[in-house]
Order: structure tokens, then C-alpha cells, then sequence
């Protein structure tokens, strides 16, 4: 969400839609003789064998996939720290091509292949990520070209671990892999009536991992954590976890039992079937200046925003703008947020922004984040929080920083989500991964499909922002990816002034709601079924809706409420 003063600089262009449309290759077992041709693979000899675009390459200690050494290429305004390698191949031979990423935005592909020249690219990762695709060369190519490089201006990326995995090309490449160990510290990280989320550690070498459910295989992955769903309510099953790559699989880890929950996930109990989010600015940037009061009728949660960042490690503090707000005062203010409770409505306090700074990535900044908002629920009487973190999210501490507030603030909590929409591409990104694995205690995940471009839809095509096609085919990967129907909410702007692109008018956003729960009113894309408990519609904001007469809530609020 904007904060006062700036808008979300965007990065995707056409050519970054081309990147996202790639396919990850699937590949079976390497034959005997593959080989991984790339050399000094896990920079274990620094740089040796590689060339960086203007010194923006160095190895580091630590973090590392594997070894002791991994790549850390730094992008700079016209610069995005390309690393290259070429490597000698053999002339009709197909090769993986793999490499463990983190950090920034990070792009491995090959070229001068002969044939089709590939790429595959991740979003801001807080963990290791393996990339994975694969090439095949030309009746006369002996060598290709691999690369790894970020984005402009954006964060350094690590790299670790690079596979050129085929017939021995005669560069005199690192060995073929081993069998991986088997993944250690499998737990349970979630619940649901009708899943269970896990979680393990990272195992080196490994290139993916195999979920087993009571000894048969029921999910493959290439991260350390998955949900596997279809199961029954209040039922015990039995987990254990392998690790592969192209030597082999591991032997299976120790078992943990996970128990569904009897009922339904989704926390913050008191709210109408179909809701209406605004947030509300705790700040003057142009738009209407409101106190909670003066928010419509209309909004069902009203998320604050934003909480602040202090100098401890992940804890979160709040001050109200009373001279900003014209004097509104913290009295005023907690006994407007008692009116709205009295009303059946919800307030919320919202974490992050377009400026925030809240960083959650170890146990001690998880629990001093859960501290931190449980106080202000009892000196504000907030009744729950919005995470809006977008500069980056930490899974497993996030995870643990919304378990351990829902320990303390017990089953009417209320936890909201408000990623970007590249957030939620994929069920490996980490915003993605903390609201599977808090499914059971999520109340609803409001995408923010604006400010965003192009992207890739459910069917894999690719939808640009504005359009009712836009926001059903990319709500329709949260609603197949293990999201309940009522935990997906359909983010956009009050108006055009609440965000640099994407804007739709509330008509839109109506035909979009209507073709979800109904199959009428929608465009080119049509779902292949219909989500009835679509949870409905949020806006940034509703400063920005009283500053175009409440023409969104006035449309929007009426029809979300009476959705089936």
C-alpha cells in the first residue's frame, strides 16, 4: 500500500512477462555417463571460471547452499550483475541447468544453445530456491553460455550450487551428484479441517523432495515446505520426507503425525460471510482526511495503516498523525475503534506499506513482532493485524511470529493479508508459503492487483492489469493453490489516485466477483468452476474512496453483501 509521499516503483516490462511465462523443465533421472560440466559450480575457487559485469560479483561465507563459498552479485541503476560461465558441451544433447538462489531478484538461463535459448527467474527469495530448466544444443554447438543475474537497482542475489547436468561436454566440469541425505527437522507448521502444512530443513545437493503420506508418495516439491490437502477432519496421518536429484532419492526422515482440525480454517470469528476491507490512512497525503468515524458503513474490516517500525528487531509500534489529522486525538481515536466494534465491525492494524521497514527473519524478531502487536491490541482494542510487507517476508518467522499472536490473542483474532500480486504467483513465494501455513487462524488474503503490470493467469496465460480478466485469473491461483475460497479477496484501488496503475472501476470489480461466485460477467477468462464463498473485495483506500464521493463502497460494499 502507498505510504504518504511516494508511489511502488514497478519492474515488469514486457520482456519480464516473457521471463515469467517460461516453463520449469521436468526432467527424469540423469542417464549414468551426465556429468555437471559447469566448473568451480559451488565458488569454492572465488570467481574462478566465472566473469562479472562490472565488479558487481563476489563470494561470501555465509549464507551457503552448499560447501563454503557462494556467489554474491550486487545490481546496481545500470547494472544487473550478470555472471557468466561458458561451458563446453556436446553437440544433440539435452542438459538441466539448475543453480540455488536467494536474495534479490535472480534469472539463470543459457544461450548461444543451437537451438531455443532458456531462462527461468524467481522473485525476492528470504531462503534458498532451487532454479530449474533445461536446453538442448545444435547439431554443431560444443559450448553454451549460463548466466545468473538480478535486477537494477534491486537487492544483491546469492547463487550457490550451479548444475550444467549432461554428457561430459570435455570441459573437465565438478562430479555428478551423490544420493542426498535424508531432510532432517520435518514438522508440522499447520492445520486445517482438511490439510496439513509441513516443513524441513534444507538438505545439500538435494534438487527437489518427495511428501509421503502413510508410505505412498503424494506430493513432489523443490522447497522445504508443502501443504498437502484432501484430507479428512479430525484425523491423524502419518508424514515422512525424501530428498532427490539425479543420482537417486534418500532414504525416507523420521515420521511426524499431523491431525486436521474439525472445523473450517480462517480465523476472526464475528465477521459476515462476504466482507468489504478498507484501510484507512493514518496520515494527510491529499486524499480526504478521515478519523475511523467518518469510514462508511459499508467497510466490514478497516485495517489502519501503518504500524512503525522501532530499534528492536521486529517489533512494531503505533502513533497516531493528530496533527496530520487535525487534531484527533488517541482518546477520540480508541473510542471511534469501540463504536465500530459496537457496530459488528472490525479494526485492524496494518504492518508494512509500501515504506515499511518491519523485518521478521529470526525467532527473536518473531517473538518481539507478536509482543509488540498483541500490546497494541490491548491499548488500541485493535482486533487483529494486516501483514502489508512489501519489501520482502520471511516464511518460517513469519509463520512463527502470527502463531505465537494467535497463541496470546486466542480463536477471535483477525490476521489479513495484502501481498503484491508477484507475491502470489507461485505457492513457493514466501507470502504465499506464511498463508498456507497459517491457514487454520488466516481470515483473508486481499491481493493487491495493481501497481503490478502484466502477469501470468491460473491457466498460464498472461493478463494485463485493469481488466476483470486480470483480477479473476490471477485470484483463481490462490483459490486452486490451497486457499479456502473464504480466504481470497480482491484488491484494488478507490480510485485513480490511489495507485500509479491498474486502477478498474467498481463496475468491474463487481463483473469479477460475479463471475467467481456466479460464472457471469466475466471476460475472456472463465473459471472451470465456481467459489461461492469468495470472501470479497478490499480498496486502498478509503481516504481515497470519501475523496471521490464513495463511489467504490457505495458500489462495491452493496454487492459483495449480497454475494450468494
Amino acid at each position: 500500500m502507498p505510504r504518504p509521499g511516494g508511489r511502488r516503483l514497478r519492474l515488469w516490462s514486457g520482456a519480464v512477462t516473457a521471463a515469467l511465462a517460461l516453463s520449469f523443465a521436468v526432467t527424469g533421472q540423469a542417464a549414468a555417463a551426465d556429468v555437471n560440466n559447469a566448473r568451480n559450480a559451488g565458488f569454492e575457487s572465488g570467481l574462478s571460471n566465472w566473469t562479472c559485469s562490472a565488479g558487481s560479483g563476489t563470494t561470501v561465507s555465509s549464507p551457503v547452499h552448499g560447501g563454503s563459498a557462494a556467489l554474491k552479485a550486487t545490481p546496481a541503476g545500470q547494472d544487473n550483475a550478470k555472471c557468466t560461465q561458458t561451458v563446453a558441451v556436446r553437440p544433440n544433447s539435452t542438459y538441466t541447468l539448475s543453480a540455488w538462489v536467494q536474495g534479490g531478484y535472480t534469472y539463470l538461463g543459457a544461450t548461444g544453445t543451437g537451438t531455443t535459448d532458456v531462462s527461468t527467474w524467481t522473485p525476492d527469495s528470504a531462503g534458498w530456491k532451487q532454479l530449474s530448466t533445461a536446453f538442448t544444443t545444435g547439431s554443431s554447438t560444443t559450448s553454451v553460455t549460463v548466466y545468473l543475474h538480478g535486477w537494477y537497482g534491486q537487492a544483491a542475489y546469492y547463487a550457490d550450487d550451479v548444475s550444467v547436468l549432461g554428457p561430459d561436454g570435455g570441459g573437465g566440469g565438478d562430479p555428478a551428484p551423490t544420493v542426498p541425505a535424508a531432510p532432517g527437522g520435518l514438522a508440522v507448521t499447520g492445520t486445517t479441517s482438511s490439510s496439513v502444512s509441513l516443513a524441513w530443513n534444507t538438505v545439500s545437493g538435494a534438487t527437489g523432495y518427495n511428501v509421503y503420506r502413510s508410505g505412498t508418495k503424494v506430493t513432489a516439491v523443490t522447497g522445504t515446505s508443502a501443504t498437502v490437502t484432501g484430507l479428512a477432519a479430525s484425523t491423524s496421518y502419518p508424514f515422512q520426507v525424501t530428498a532427490v536429484n539425479a543420482a537417486g532419492e534418500s532414504a525416507k526422515s523420521a515420521t511426524v503425525t499431523g491431525t486436521t482440525t474439525a472445523g473450517g480454517g480462517g480465523g476472526g470469528t464475528g465477521l459476515p460471510k462476504h466482507v468489504v476491507t478498507g484501510y484507512w490512512q493514518n496520515f494527510d497525503n491529499g486524499a480526504a482526511v478521515q478519523r475511523i468515524s467518518d469510514v462508511p458503513s459499508q467497510y466490514d474490516i478497516i485495517a489502519v495503516s501503518f504500524a512503525d517500525a522501532t530499534s528492536t528487531p521486529g517489533a512494531v509500534t503505533f502513533n497516531l498523525d493528530t496533527a496530520g489529522l487535525r487534531g484527533y486525538t488517541v482518546d477520540q481515536f480508541k473510542a471511534d475503534i469501540r463504536t465500530k466494534q459496537a457496530a459488528g465491525k472490525k479494526v485492524i492494524v496494518s504492518v508494512g506499506g509500501e515504506r515499511g521497514t518491519v523485518a521478521v527473519n529470526d525467532s527473536a524478531s518473531a517473538t518481539n513482532f507478536a509482543n509488540s502487536v498483541y500490546s497494541l491490541m490491548q491499548t488500541y482494542g485493535f482486533d487483529g493485524v494486516d501483514i502489508d510487507l512489501e519489501n520482502g517476508l520471511n516464511a518460517t518467522y513469519m509463520t512463527q511470529a502470527l502463531r505465537s499472536l494467535s497463541a496470546k490473542a486466542g480463536p477471535s483474532l483477525i490476521i489479513t493479508m495484502a501481498p503484491q500480486t508477484i507475491d502470489m504467483q507461485s505457492t513457493s513465494a514466501g507470502y504465499f508459503r506464511t498463508a498456507l501455513n497459517v491457514k487454520d487462524i488466516l481470515t483473508v488474503v486481499n491481493t493487491q492487483y495493481y501497481n503490478s503490470g502484466s502477469m501470468l493467469g491460473c491457466d498460464g496465460k498472461v493478463y494485463s492489469q485493469g481488466s476483470v480478466d486480470f483480477l479473476t485469473a490471477l485470484a483463481c491461483i490462490q483459490l486452486e493453490g490451497g486457499l479456502a475460497p473464504s480466504q481470497v479477496g480482491l484488491g484494488v484501488p478507490a480510485s485513480t489516485r490511489g495507485a500509479g496503475s491498474g486502477y478498474v472501476s467498481p463496475t468491474v470489480v463487481n463483473n469479477a466477483l460475479d463471475c467467481l461466485t456466479k460464472l457471469t460477467n466475466c471476460g475472456s477468462f472463465k473459471p472451470s468452476r465456481t467459489y461461492p464463498d469468495l470472501r470479497g473485495a478490499m480498496t486502498w483506500s478509503t481516504n481515497w474512496d470519501a475523496t471521490a464521493g464513495n463511489a467504490w463502497s457505495n458500489t462495491v460494499g452493496p454487492h459483495v453483501h449480497a454475494l450468494p
